[in-house]
Parts: structure tokens; C-alpha cells; sequence
């Protein structure tokens, strides 16, 4: 996973390996989709690291492909945490190593190729002229709307599952409708708010 040939934005020509890496597989989409994940708000944003996984597994899944392997749903993410968590002992490395190899798979190519956060973040600045802007509003007001996004999933989600249930014949309900709601109770001066208006006001009565 080395990023040595990694030069991009210093006017010396020389290309960042994650574009040239993205020209060898012919990813000509993934660029956008890394800058636009990099550059989101909130909770849809992801870290450099994030991507780098992500790009190493898009490098994976196409030599895979190449080699005529049809890994099924979730293997491929599987195969590349075998390669690469520290976690993962010698023994389960090396199976898949073979595996790999027993289907013309060049592993120590493939790793070469494999990115770092480094070379994700040279590439959307130096190549791409991407920034993250930052949010310069109060923290409160930034964490209210990620709190009312996941308690927005939260009822579309139940919602759904709800009602593949009444129609599956596994609950009898009319007509509904799912609320959500998010309070805290603080048990030193034994208030309760809303979350909203808990961080809306900035504390509890402990505060006043």
C-alpha cells in the first residue's frame, strides 16, 4: 500500500496515484463519487479513511471481476478485510492469498495498488481542488439536524417494516401513522425535555 509516486497539486506534472490508479481500471466515475462524499454534509459525509476502503474494495472487486470470480454479496468487502485488518490472523491471510492466486489473481499487485488516506486526500485537493467547507454554525444547531435526520430514518424505516408486516398478514392495524420522539430526563434536577429544546436552550435547570 505504498503512495511514494504520490505528487499531486505541486505543479511538477507528476500525477497522484489515486488518478493514475483511476485511468489503469478505468474508473472514470469514482472521482466525482469521491469528491462528493468527501465534500457532504453531515451525516452523509465520509473521512478520508472511509474512502480509501472504499476505492481499495472498488480495486478489489474489479480484479476479481477480471479473473472471472463471482464473489457473492458482502465477500468482496470480506476478501479485503482478510487482506488487510490487523487484526486477521496469518493463517486466514494466507487461505486467502492462495485462493486468491489459485485464480490468476496477482495479490501483491492488487496491494501495491491499495490506497491510503494520504493518497485520497493528495488526489481530491491536489488533482480535484476539493475542500471540505466547515460549518461555522453553533455545534447545537449542527447536531439538531443530524438528531432530526436519524429520527427521520428511524420512522421511515419502522413505517416500512410495519407495513410489510400488516401486509404479510403479521399484525392487524389500520391506517397509522409512526412517531418518533427523542427526550432526556435529567436525574440531578429530575427535568425532562425534548431533545431539541433541551439543546435549543443549552442545558437543563442544572444550568440556571
Amino acid at each position: 500500500m505504498s503512495d511514494s509516486d504520490e505528487s499531486g497539486g505541486d505543479g511538477s506534472g507528476r500525477r497522484t496515484k489515486v488518478a493514475r490508479l483511476i485511468d489503469e481500471y478505468g474508473f472514470e466515475s469514482l472521482g466525482p463519487e469521491l469528491e462528493r462524499r468527501w465534500t457532504a454534509d453531515g451525516d452523509d459525509r465520509l473521512s478520508l479513511r472511509a474512502l480509501a476502503d472504499y476505492f481499495n474494495r472498488q480495486l478489489l472487486a474489479e480484479r476479481l471481476a477480471d479473473a472471472g470470480m463471482q464473489p457473492l454479496d458482502g465477500e468482496t468487502e470480506n476478501i479485503y478485510r482478510l487482506l488487510t485488518d490487523d487484526d486477521v490472523g496469518s493463517a486466514d491471510r494466507t487461505r486467502t492469498r492462495r485462493r486468491l492466486e489459485r485464480n490468476a489473481v496477482d495479490v501483491e499487485g492488487l496491494r501495491s495498488d491499495f490506497v491510503t488516506y494520504q493518497a485520497i486526500r493528495s488526489y481530491l485537493k491536489g488533482d480535484r481542488g476539493a475542500e471540505h467547507a466547515t460549518d461555522d454554525r453553533p455545534r447545537t444547531v449542527v447536531e439538531t439536524e443530524h438528531i432530526q435526520r436519524l429520527r427521520g430514518r428511524a420512522t421511515t424505516v419502522t413505517e416500512e417494516r410495519l407495513d410489510q408486516l400488516r401486509n404479510g398478514g403479521h399484525v392487524q392495524i389500520g391506517e397509522f401513522r409512526v412517531f418518533a420522539e427523542i427526550s432526556v430526563f435529567c436525574e440531578d434536577c429530575g427535568t425532562r425535555y425534548e431533545i431539541e429544546e433541551l439543546l435549543e436552550r443549552g442545558g437543563c435547570e442544572c444550568s440556571e
